[in-house]
């Protein structure tokens, strides 16, 4: 939870909002509407001087993300990545602007190529704006970031491993270096530790490169081990791996973000029966968690919450119930139908997916969840939203 001592919200842009980072930031912002008023981008307000005009003006504090990753010519990378900064700042000097900008930097400006450069030169060209104009300049440098939602083959090797692994393709190892990582969700809570921090400052100039510090050191054929781990326990039987360990649980949760859905589930659980009655297994765990039972009566809806954090299972075991998914920041909903009395099934809710279920029989719906933690009431991981 983040706390403020002031009386008016803090405005926050984001340039490039749309992407990996943009929409992770973008998101938790949202879950603070008392604390973050989101003032909205697109890409073509670059190409439109009026709109990055009205958009600077419109920010107390700037997350400058958008930028180039990869070209076949490298120059065009280095000359798209200065011409953005340059474009921001002019926007701000023409407009009299001095919002807190922060900037998204790599551990790659130590590296002799094009990218790298774009990335130191746009750092020193903000904080020459910062000390000219008397403005709040952070200048990030970040190490590898993985996380859900991530584009393979272009955000992180994690982001290609886990499409790959998901969508019957053979990863491979180009090079087995040793990787520094961080989860998207602990570089957003830094950018935000950041805003709060300068937002009641109104006054002066006051620069500074902050050296993000990574969560994880591992080399690539380890996260592929992992990765492979998951497929064979939980994509292919069903098992939950152990999620004690904060780094294993991120993995996990950004793996299963890249299973299509809609053809995955829902999974048929196998039903024994014999003159006693009958018996199925609901979940197979390599840790520990929170099992729960409940009935819902016909016409009822639970749920419409989402976990940023934690992992979920629906089991239906008797009576037909409807199970609705939809991911933050998306119009797009994923239906299924499930009919405990002649197949009970699972659904499993993925983080940053809004989920509900709702008894669509006549009679009561019985209900096994699981979640990866105990529940705690105090905990900050679920957050309400209509699906």
């Amino acid at each position: 939870m983040y706390y403020i001592n002031q009386n008016t919200m803090v405005k926050v842009g984001i340039t490039g909002q749309s992407g990996f980072i943009g929409t992770h930031l973008y998101n938790t912002l949202g879950l603070y509407p008392d604390m973050f008023e989101r003032i909205p981008f697109d890409d073509d307000y670059f190409e439109n001087p009026t709109k990055l005009y009205h958009f600077v003006q419109s920010c107390d504090a700037i997350v400058h993300l958008a930028a180039m990753n990869r070209h076949n010519d490298p120059q065009v990378i280095y000359e798209t990545n200065i011409s953005l900064v340059k474009k921001l700042t002019d926007a701000c000097e023409a407009t009299g602007s001095k919002p807190h900008i922060l900037f998204s930097s790599s551990t790659q400006e130590e590296r002799d190529n094009l990218y790298g450069k774009s990335k130191r030169e746009g750092r020193l060209l903000f904080e020459d704006w910062a000390k000219r104009n008397h403005a709040h300049f952070s200048g990030f440098v970040i190490p590898n970031v993985f996380g859900p939602f991530g584009k393979p083959y272009y955000n992180s090797v994690v982001a290609t491993f886990c499409h790959q692994l998901t969508h019957n393709e053979e990863p491979r190892i180009e090079v087995d270096g040793e990787l520094k990582l961080i989860y998207v969700s602990e570089l957003v809570k830094h950018f935000i530790d950041r805003i709060l921090l300068f937002a009641e400052s109104k006054a002066g100039s006051n620069t500074e490169t902050f050296h993000v510090p990574h969560t994880k050191t591992i080399k690539v054929s380890s996260i592929l081990a992992k990765l492979n781990d998951f497929k064979s326990s939980y994509f292919e039987k069903g098992i939950f791996p152990n999620l004690n360990d904060p780094f294993d649980r991120n993995l996990f949760n950004t793996f299963v973000c890249y299973i299509d859905h809609e053809k995955f589930f829902p999974r048929m659980l196998e039903l024994k029966n014999d003159d006693r009655g009958s018996f199925v297994e609901t979940v197979k765990l390599n840790s520990g968690g929170q099992v729960s039972f409940s009935t819902t009566k016909p016409g009822v809806t639970r749920g419409n919450h989402f976990h940023t954090r934690k992992a979920e299972r629906f089991a239906v075991i008797k009576g037909k119930a409807v199970i609705e998914l939809r991911r933050i920041g998306t119009d797009k909903k994923l239906n299924f139908e499930l009919d405990g009395d002649k197949n009970p099934s699972v659904v499993d809710m993925p983080i940053w997916f809004t989920h509900n279920i709702k008894n669509v029989g006549t009679d009561d719906v019985y209900t096994i969840f699981w979640i990866s933690e105990h529940f705690d009431p105090n905990d900050t991981d679920t957050f309400f939203e209509v699906v």
